[in-house]
């Protein structure tokens, strides 16, 4: 019992052995006292407000809890100690409302909360107008894929270097979560790279049609300088000539298998490329990096969709070799034996995905 309960005959005995419905209609008595003059009350009858209520609201019926918690989470004023005790409760449609909104929960009782509590506690905090680092990096650290979603997307969460760095840990595997971050006003340029670096590309593209113009131009810089640093070391090679070779004879209408197969047999690389590019539709980065690499498999592939015949795939393959080394006979059988065997609608997937790459 405490002193300020001791202050109402009969009181103590509500507490200690009345039903649920006596207390709660006690409470509410109470507190629309409390209700009536919030504003004007001072910091001494608001602790005996306090003392009364946290003896009868935890044994009142859910109902009066319920009503109780979405009346005092209002109040700059709400009585602390209930507040508080609202906020505990395991059952979330009592703390919920407090844990929301209430002004009088500090960060120090919110980050408790959250490392005591379940999702439905760490999710109704994710609601709250401000949040500080002190109680994001619990929700981060503790919270499901909902809880951390939502905490993403308040634009009043702050999040420390560690939140952020493990939020988009986190996006890699969450399209959902990687668009609510990419939207925030205070992602640095070097996490959007490592947001960027780790998602989809289909993700990135949805990415870039629901930003601002500001940020979209942020993620074409980022997109560019992840490229740039995927490219393997050396002397990067200069396709301009070369496109303008290519651009003549598209624009004479002489581009075609014809001027492909010549390009592969006189070994000339970037006009090879340039020429598989235009007539795929390929960026044509995205084909020098993909044909650069230890397989000749996406020549097959290009060879598919673009119905080249076996001679011309074949002189690009000794083009991928190089002039300094010669394939095997039964290499170069083998490479005819998966190009015959591959499906255009196989092939014609695999190059839809290479178009969009990179792409926003």
């Amino acid at each position: 019992m405490t002193v300020a309960t001791s202050l109402i005959p009969g009181l103590d005995d509500i507490v200690k052995r009345g039903d649920p419905r006596r207390r709660g209609e006690i409470a509410r008595a109470i507190a629309q006292l409390f209700f009536q003059d919030a504003e004007k009350l001072r910091p001494e009858l608001i602790d005996l407000f306090d003392n009364l209520l946290i003896d009868l609201v935890p044994h009142a019926e859910l109902s009066s809890r319920v009503d109780l918690a979405e009346r005092f989470s209002r109040l700059n004023n709400a009585p602390p100690h209930l507040v508080n005790q609202l906020a505990r409760e395991n059952e979330i449609m009592v703390a919920g409302p407090v844990l929301r909104r209430s002004p009088v929960l500090d960060d120090a009782a919110l980050a408790e909360i959250a490392r005591l509590k379940g999702q439905g506690h760490l999710l109704a905090m994710t609601e709250r107008p401000a949040l500080s680092p002190v109680v994001t990096d619990v929700l981060v650290e503790r919270g499901d894929r909902d809880v951390v979603r939502r905490a993403a997307g308040n634009a009043g969460a702050v999040f420390s270097p560690g939140s952020y760095s493990e939020m988009i840990k986190r996006a890699a595997q969450d399209g959902v979560l990687t668009l609510k971050i990419g939207q925030r006003n205070d992602l640095s340029g070097e996490h959007l790279k490592q947001l960027l670096d780790g998602t989809l590309d289909v993700i990135r593209r949805r990415l870039s049609s629901v930003v601002n113009p500001a940020r979209k131009a942020e993620i074409k810089r980022a997109m560019a300088a992840i490229e740039e640093a995927a490219r393997p070391p050396g002397p990067r090679r200069d396709f301009s000539g070369a496109q303008r070779t290519v651009l003549a004879l598209y624009r004479e209408g002489h581009l075609g298998e014809s001027a492909l197969l010549g390009f592969a047999k006189a070994h000339k690389y970037e006009e090879s490329i340039a020429s598989l590019s235009a007539m795929s539709g390929v960026r044509l980065s995205t084909l020098d990096r993909l044909i650069a690499g230890d397989r000749y498999d996406p020549l097959l592939i290009l060879g598919r969709v673009l119905n080249l015949g076996w001679p011309t795939v074949r002189a690009l393959i000794l083009l991928w070799y190089g002039p300094q080394r010669t394939p095997a006979d039964a290499d170069l059988e083998a490479a005819r034996a998966n190009f015959t065997r591959l499906m255009p609608t196989t092939a014609e997937r695999v190059v839809n995905f290479w178009r969009n790459r990179r792409t926003i």
